[in-house]
């Protein structure tokens, strides 16, 4: 069995051999020519547009408040649409318009 204070030097030479020659390894030197430089960095982004929400005032009065009801369509409109469900239906004319006149008032 090896000693460990020996086991432990083995290990410590190994990681400062180890790096360097990683190290070295990666470093290119390529000559690059007098007066010949790398291109200028692009110009940077504009800068983002940040719109600030107008802050309201303690005095001013609250806006009326809306409900976002859909249209009802118009009474004419209605009666079309009744009639068709009626001539869909079956209804003699009599019927149909009796089935519009209700239909159209909901």
């Amino acid at each position: 069995m090896m000693n460990p204070v020996r086991h432990f030097a083995v290990i410590a030479a190994a990681m400062l051999l180890f790096p360097l020659s990683v190290a070295s390894a990666q470093y290119v030197d390529i000559p690059v020519a007098p007066g010949v430089g790398l291109p200028p960095p692009p110009p940077p982004p504009p800068p983002p547009k940040i719109e600030v929400l107008p802050v309201p005032k303690m005095d001013a009065p609250l806006p009326a408040p809306r409900a976002n009801l859909p249209q009802r369509p118009s009474f004419s409109d209605r009666v079309a649409r009744c009639l068709d469900e009626a001539a869909a239906m079956g209804l003699n004319t009599g019927d149909r318009a009796e089935y519009s006149r209700s239909c159209a008032q909901r």
